[in-house]
């Protein structure tokens, strides 16, 4: 597999689009594309940059772990169509957002209630990205999954594991 670099572009909204603590530092990010763990998919519209998606192909669902339009190209359906794509090709997503106590959270919660996503019931917390940080109250989001607890746990387990290696 040969070395992945991400763009300029791609490390510029996602420092725009994510805060640091819901972030990798980019040396990390860096090292799991490059073993094949994570993946990135580069979005264009018009053969214009528009924005980016990382994701983990686990068990039996793919988890996007960060996915950003860049402002100048939102509005444009892009995100939604990105996402059906996506379906296409994996029917079973889970992703995080933030819980709906601010705007640009109800809105985020309500894009992905629009495509036909369901937030878990069950309490979930993001464990830091950076040493010494504190976990991150989130909401686990999925279409495709089983609602149920036990798909929750298991789901949550993987992700853990996988994705923030603890």
């Amino acid at each position: 597999m040969s070395p992945v670099t991400i763009p300029d572009n791609v490390v510029t909204l996602y420092e725009q689009a994510f805060p640091h603590e819901e972030r990798r530092n980019l040396p990390a990010q860096q090292l799991l594309l490059n073993n094949g763990a994570l993946r990135l998919g580069l979005l264009e519209n018009d053969e214009v940059y528009a924005g980016f998606v990382f994701y983990w192909q686990l068990t039996d669902f793919v988890f996007i772990e960060h996915f950003a339009i860049a402002p100048e190209m939102r509005g444009n359906g892009i995100g939604s169509g990105v996402m059906r794509l996506m379906e296409q090709e994996y029917p079973r997503i889970v992703l995080e957002v933030e819980p709906p106590h601010a705007d640009d959270a109800v809105r985020r919660i309500k894009f992905y209630e629009g495509l036909g996503f369901k937030a878990y019931a069950y309490p979930y917390l993001q464990p830091p990205y950076q040493a010494g940080g504190a976990p991150l109250n989130m909401l686990l989001m999925q279409k495709g999954m089983p609602p149920e607890e036990h798909t929750f746990t298991k789901i949550n387990s993987e992700i853990y594991l996988e994705v923030y290696g603890c």
